[in-house]
């Protein structure tokens, strides 16, 4: 049975946020006994006297340069890498997530008795599922099948030696950097797991449809900058799907109206299909008949703003504009910085 003291040894956490203030205190509260590099990406609400406080490591972010998780990650990777040279897994954690009791433990078990798995996670559940429909979305969200995946989220358990053979996460991508990673760590034959054990809780703090409606869009610009400039199959599709239903059948619907005297309109009923298949689909998940309808009307309803978030990615590309973050969220100033 591996110690505790070689756990503590052998992994080390890379924890990253912006203005977290309160959920950051509940993330690093959950580390204890790691050695974490805290990545601040500019807050302004005492983020890094909190994580000082705490005892981390903080790197803060050259702000002249365009932030993203994926730079963030990488600065506190290689921040570990030259630290402890001993380190064979890093724990990535958002600052709005808690790690939960015993995950590091079965995290590190696993991958020490399995050799082509690069990446492990769980389960990540929403703090606060019942504070608002759009909570409720996150947490339904982050309940996926066990088992192999393509990919992982922003919680997870790496190999160091995975992640020194494709060089981390590629920092210019503001979203969907994970996938983007688990792709080119699979084209290196690495295997991704996901366990059915309970590993982080999460605050998605969102309680207004603009607050969904950003972090929509910022999904459809990462997909399509992940399509575009890192050819990952699944962004590709989520890219074309959200052209197809977010912009070519309503606009072509509209625009024939006129000639068809309103009759083409009828083709928006084409959007019963997509919302009948992502409810099939939640319903096969165990999902209860309430929560996949309105998870399926969501999925469809996202086609808009995927959209939005696809052509602001082109207009940036061609002025040759550096990607930006786009946040949804409100920061949560902290009560104080000691522990």
């Amino acid at each position: 049975m591996t110690g505790q003291d070689e756990i503590f040894k052998r992994v080390g956490v890379v924890a990253i946020g912006r203005n977290e203030g309160e959920r950051l205190r509940a993330c690093l509260a959950s580390l204890d006994g790691y050695a974490v590099a805290y990545v601040d990406s500019g807050s302004t609400d005492g983020s890094i006297a909190l994580a000082n406080s705490f005892g981390a490591q903080v790197i803060a972010l050259d702000m002249s340069q365009p932030f993203s998780a994926a730079r963030a990650r990488n600065a506190g990777l290689h921040h570990l890498w030259e630290a402890f040279p001993e380190m064979d897994y890093v724990q990535f954690v958002d600052g709005d997530c808690a790690i939960v009791d015993g995950w590091m433990e079965t995290a590190f078990r696993f991958l020490e008795n399995r050799s082509d798995y690069a990446v492990v996670c769980g389960r990540r559940r929403e703090r606060i599922p019942q504070a608002s429909i759009y909570n409720r979305l996150c947490d339904m969200e982050w309940d996926t099948p066990a088992g192999d995946a393509a990919s992982c989220g922003g919680d997870s358990l790496m190999r160091v030696a995975s992640l020194r053979q494709v060089g981390g996460f590629d920092p210019k991508i503001i979203a969907g950097e994970e996938p983007e990673l688990c792709d080119r760590l699979r084209r290196e034959n690495w295997k991704i797991h996901r366990l059915a054990t309970e590993m982080s809780l999460h605050d998605a703090g969102m309680t207004k449809f603009s607050q969904w409606w950003k972090r929509s869009i910022r999904t459809g610009y990462g997909a399509a900058l992940c399509a575009t400039e890192n050819g990952v199959p699944a962004f590709r599709k989520l890219t074309r799907s959200a052209w197809a239903w977010g912009v070519v059948l309503p606009l072509a619907a509209l625009m024939l109206a006129p000639l068809s005297k309103g009759l083409s309109l009828l083709v928006l009923s084409l959007y019963l299909l997509p919302l009948f298949r992502a409810y099939r689909h939640y319903r096969s998940r165990q999902f209860c008949s309430s929560d996949a309808s309105v998870y399926a009307f969501f999925c469809v309803l996202a086609k808009f703003p995927q959209a939005q978030g696809a052509f602001r990615y082109c207009w940036s590309k061609l002025w040759s504009k550096p990607s930006a973050i786009i946040e949804y969220k409100n920061p949560l100033r902290a009560s104080g910085n000691s522990r």
